[in-house]
């Protein structure tokens, strides 16, 4: 019997324009992962590693070929059609945290929780917070807190919501080395804990070395790494 991936790029290419023609990002590109599978994205800077993530979460149409997600074809659902898509299943970590400015810690990992209708959001926000090491901090803001403990709020509200799979696009780009270090360590263990699938995006080879394949984005194609 067959098992359907998680994710599924067919032929998926991306151009976009510009002032001097279409730019080609990405070209043919082919890509499957499966439930529980950790797989990680690598290449030069403007590769084209960010823009996959946005096709592959749906945050961008291709200009050719299919993206599936859950066996859905991002392309027959609207926009709110693939944010409902994403709500309880695909979360997202970014670079630069993301983290609303107006809201505490806790807020922050609560407020997904809350949109997607979960009962005792604020209680399951405290918990973990707790288990990113911040339970001390529930109630300071973004701008109170340092780049490596922004991120573990990120680590939680992304989390916190249960997903089968995590995007992941540089987590620790922004940290230093001993802060990504322990960032990336925390996040390994909860995503063995949760058992949900990545999809890392990382220039750091000792960051793609712990995921269970590698593929590389070079002249906008997917290879092997």
């Amino acid at each position: 019997m067959s098992i359907t991936p998680l994710l599924e790029l067919s032929g998926v290419g991306l151009t976009l324009p510009s002032a001097a023609g279409p730019v080609a990002i990405l070209n043919r590109v082919d890509l499957q992962v499966f439930k529980g599978e950790r797989v990680a994205v690598v290449g030069p800077s403007g590769s084209g590693k960010s823009s996959l993530i946005a096709l592959a979460a749906g945050l961008e149409q291709p200009t050719e070929g299919q993206a599936r997600l859950f066996g859905r074809d991002l392309a027959t659902l609207n926009e709110d059609g693939r944010a409902r898509l994403r709500r309880n299943r695909v979360a997202l970590v970014f670079q630069t945290f993301h983290l609303l400015p107006n809201m505490t810690a806790e807020e922050n990992v609560c407020a997904p929780l809350e949109i997607a209708g979960r009962e005792g959001a604020r209680a399951l926000a405290k918990d973990w917070l707790a288990r990113v090491g911040l339970a001390g901090r529930i109630r300071h803001y973004p701008h109170q807190l340092s780049g490596g403990e922004q991120q573990r709020v990120a680590l939680a509200r992304a989390l916190a919501v249960g997903p089968e799979l995590l995007f992941a696009d540089e987590p620790t780009g922004n940290l230093d080395q001993a802060t990504a270090a322990q960032v990336a360590d925390l996040m390994f263990s909860l995503i063995a804990e949760s058992r949900a699938a990545l999809v890392l995006v990382t220039h750091d080879p000792a960051l793609a070395a712990r995921v269970d394949r590698q593929v590389r984005v070079a002249g906008g194609r997917l290879l092997a790494a």
